[in-house]
């Protein structure tokens, strides 16, 4: 049994417990999508294999991505291959974005940035989520962790404004998921063994959170921005 294998077994509630951070990005999604309007042009922006795209039903989703992340991912219904800074379209076509968990795998950020802020319209909204504290992941294209403060830098240079940047938990959060990461070095029934010691306190730590209030100790951001009108 593996990491992965387990998180399919858990019960919904008990999933958006451990997978604290996915559930956050769930969650963000689905507010987003709600607040637009029905037919708003909506472009995801690293879309991979636009597991995304069933939060924008009501709106015209446009998936966009260089399609090199994974080798194992579908990228077959992509709408267009295509680095993120260099969008193949014209400016202002869009009304929102999103950017989830993708920023990292970007060599240049602060263009792929004010690409996005090109192709939306004024006022166009931003849905961005990135990493803070996470493990090297899809080799050899991972590039960069970013602070609130490098978030917001960026942003700003790039032509948007009103933007929230919100952690998703803090330490106790943190040190509950790399407790479950753990596993993921013991395998065959040395798996089971393994959870008996880490699985108790990983599910025990997220009671303590509130203790980090200024949330330095995080796994990422939630960001919300709109371009300069």
């Amino acid at each position: 049994m593996t990491y992965q294998g387990i998180e399919r077994l858990l019960p919904r509630f008990l999933r958006r417990y451990v997978l604290h951070f996915e559930s956050s990005i769930d969650d963000s999604l689905e507010s987003f999508a709600a607040s637009l309007a029905a037919g708003a042009r909506v472009l995801d922006a690293g879309s991979g294999e636009q597991v995304h795209a069933k939060y924008f039903t009501r709106n015209r989703y446009i998936g966009v991505d260089m399609a090199v992340g994974n080798a194992a991912w579908d990228y077959g219904k992509l709408d267009a291959v295509a680095d993120l800074t260099a969008l193949p379209f014209r400016e202002g076509c869009f009304d929102a974005c999103i950017n989830i968990v993708t920023l990292e795998h970007v060599c240049e950020p602060a263009l792929a940035l004010w690409e996005i802020q090109r192709t939306l319209s004024p006022g166009g909204r931003l849905l961005l989520i990135v990493p803070h504290e996470w493990e090297v992941h899809q080799s050899p294209h991972d590039y960069f962790r970013y602070t609130r403060h490098g978030v917001a830098y960026l942003l700003r240079k790039a032509g948007f404004d009103d933007f929230a940047i919100e952690p998703v938990g803090g330490y106790f959060r943190l040190c509950a998921r790399r407790l479950l990461n753990g596993l993921q070095f013991f395998p065959g029934p040395w798996f089971f063994v393994a959870a008996v010691f880490l699985a108790p306190p990983a599910l025990v730590l997220p009671w303590f959170d509130s203790l980090d209030r200024e949330r330095n100790f995080t796994l990422g951001y939630i960001c919300t921005a709109k371009k300069r009108s």
